[in-house]
């Protein structure tokens, strides 16, 4: 708002040093203008907090019935799940689905959608800056972010799992076996789900009475080879933990291939636990006990959010947050006496 009274395209032309017919082409996902100067539009909107007609002037039923899913990459069976998930959502309601993919420090993706001018998009594992999210908004372009990365502004609506609990969860059972030298090979530390995963192992371990620090922690970056050398480590350090909270399937597995390395074995020498329910879990021996996170269900119940708000925008960003459960498999096991 400027001074009282709705922004403007005029004032973002002025704030952004350019002009209107730019700022139009900008937020229609045209081709021709320069990354700098669309980055500088970017900005100003996002600092105006504009906002156009919806639908670019179009009543929200005269919307296209297509939607888009945004993914940060189609490898690996999470991604899978959730497509899956969308799909079924879309496919039930009738609507039809474009799938793309956003890569990393590129604004592709962001142009590709306010080109397409389709009904709105759900973004799955997309780490959109504020500025392209507030360039959406101001496009009324209809977002739901699946799993978000980062803590989103609170006018982006989103659906999560339940991460801070399905930690809790993790520890609790850990502890329940006798387990008190704890250890947590974590994803990305600026990761909104790893950190709540992260705290809420913790929160349990701290309550249990045990020895919890920054040294029974480290980070890596969600990769089975990183994992793996993170892993050992945390196993060779002078307090070896005797049970590892592994914040994905897929770290889980580098666990293993570094308790392996050190002729540690799963469970008798150290318990191991998961964060996803993938199958390959399922595939390692022995098979690994988990936190399953409902990612289809989590696909679908971002699509069907996303056409509620399509169908009525509402005057708060709605968030959900479905429930995690444990799954106990063979490589958790009682603390040997």
């Amino acid at each position: 708002m400027q001074n009282g009274r709705r922004t403007t395209l005029a004032d973002v032309a002025a704030a952004a040093g350019t002009s209107v017919p730019t700022i139009s082409k900008v937020l229609s996902g045209r081709s021709d203008v320069s990354a700098e100067m669309r980055e500088k539009v970017m900005r100003a909107v996002a600092d105006l907090g504009y906002r156009g007609r919806a639908g670019r002037g179009a009543p929200p039923s005269a919307r296209p019935a297509m939607v888009e899913l945004v993914m940060s990459g189609l490898e690996g069976t999470w991604a899978n799940r959730a497509l899956s998930g969308v799909e079924r959502a879309a496919a039930a309601a009738g609507v039809a689905l474009v799938v793309s993919v956003a890569h990393r420090d590129d604004d592709a993706w962001l142009t590709r959608l306010l080109d397409r001018n389709l009904g709105g998009a759900v973004l799955a594992l997309v780490d959109a800056t504020p500025e392209q999210l507030a360039t959406l908004d101001a496009a009324r372009v209809p977002v739901v972010l699946l799993d978000p990365v980062t803590q989103p502004p609170s006018t982006v609506a989103g659906v999560g799992a339940t991460n801070w609990a399905g930690g809790r969860a993790a520890a609790e059972h850990l502890i329940a076996l006798g387990h008190e030298r704890l250890g947590i090979v974590a994803g990305h530390r600026g990761h909104l789900y790893s950190r709540a995963r992260v705290d809420g192992f913790r929160s349990a371990a701290i309550e249990a009475g045990l020895r919890f620090d920054e040294t029974s922690v480290v980070f890596t970056d969600w990769k089975r080879g990183d994992a793996a050398e993170r892993a050992t480590a945390l196993l060779t350090g002078d307090r070896r933990p005797t049970a590892v909270f592994a914040c994905s399937d897929n770290i889980a597995v580098g666990v293993y291939d570094a308790a392996e390395a050190l002729a540690l074995r799963i469970p008798d020498d150290l318990a191991v636990i998961g964060f996803d329910d993938l199958p390959e879990g399922q595939w390692l021996r022995p098979a690994l006990t988990t936190i399953r996170q409902p990612i289809a269900e989590m696909g679908e119940a971002a699509l069907r959010m996303l056409l509620r708000i399509m169908a009525h925008p509402p005057t708060n960003s709605p968030r959900e947050e479905l429930a995690t459960d444990l799954i106990v498999r063979g490589s958790t096991a009682p603390l040997p006496r």
